[in-house]
């Protein structure tokens, strides 16, 4: 059995029509500790893959990392259950030497849901973390044609959300082909965001200019400071953005794009990185 899904057994009711007993697939949530060097660091309600990503990509969003020769070893561990058997459920990351581990001073609560990935923060300012990548002099520029066939491609790679209804998805474009670089799926959104950063990590990509981050959702503040972090320099949602995630955007000179949805978008911040198709003249009454 897959540790992605899972089967229950439903009752689906069908008003003034059936009610009939099956098995449907749902979307796995289980929790996950991510640990460096043996002391707990996080603990996230993630759908189990791409654990390795998800744990190098939330260090990265806390700007514990910006490369990927900082981070030397990252294992499973022992620690899921009181007996200490191996759920799969605890990761233990090993910086590389000279890596200064995460500043135990800092006032948050590090369990997050899988809606949310900025719960435990003490405030605001807390989360407003420097990048090693600074996004506002990133050349890139985009056609609002190019970007309208992203949330089809995102859609088409969704395969756990095909089975299930009940899992978000992240993918990461290259701006100037269309690419598709790699796409991650979690029951949170912010997971999501993760897996792709830390497959960037992994794969020495770091920062991600000139690329396309689309999310599927909305587009929340943490999304847009994970999107930071990574030297991402827009960020593509098909739904709302916030009013912080916007505030951020524009503050640190990233694209924020909302409703991407058909044939049309809204453009909330970094407009200038958008290249308009000639717009067709309105016949003349």
């Amino acid at each position: 059995m897959s540790r992605t899904t899972s089967r229950k057994q439903i009752t689906r009711i069908v008003v003034g029509e059936s009610r009939s007993r099956r098995e449907d697939v749902l979307a796995v949530e289980e929790p996950l500790e991510i640990r460096v060097a043996g002391s707990p660091l996080s603990i996230t309600m993630r759908t189990p893959g791409s654990d390795f990503d998800l744990a190098a990509g939330f260090l990265v969003s806390e700007g514990v990392i910006s490369h990927g020769d900082q981070l030397s070893a990252i294992r499973y561990c022992a620690g899921g259950t009181v007996d200490g058997e191996n759920t799969y459920n605890v990761l233990d990351v090993t910086l590389a030497p000279g890596v200064p581990r995460p500043d135990a001073s800092l006032d948050r609560n590090f369990y997050m849901t899988s809606s949310c990935g900025l719960c435990g923060k003490a405030s605001i300012d807390a989360v407003r973390t420097r990048s090693a990548y600074p996004v506002d002099a990133d050349p890139v520029a985009v056609t609002d044609e190019l970007l309208t066939t992203l949330p089809d491609r995102l859609r088409e790679g969704q395969a756990m959300f095909e089975k299930t209804g009940g899992l978000h998805a992240a993918a990461l474009f290259d701006a100037a082909t269309c690419e598709l670089l790699v796409l991650r799926e979690d029951v949170g959104r912010h997971n999501a965001v993760d897996k792709v950063v830390g497959w960037a990590l992994k794969e020495d990509r770091l920062p991600l200019s000139g690329t396309v981050l689309m999310v599927s959702g909305r587009a929340s503040f943490e999304l847009v400071q994970k999107a930071s972090m990574a030297g991402i320099p827009i960020l593509a949602a098909v739904s709302a953005p916030s009013s912080l995630a916007v505030d951020l955007g524009r503050e640190l000179g990233l694209t924020v794009v909302g409703f991407l949805r058909g044939s049309s978008m809204v453009v909330y911040s970094g407009g200038e990185r958008i290249t308009v198709t000639e717009l067709k003249q309105k016949a003349m009454a």
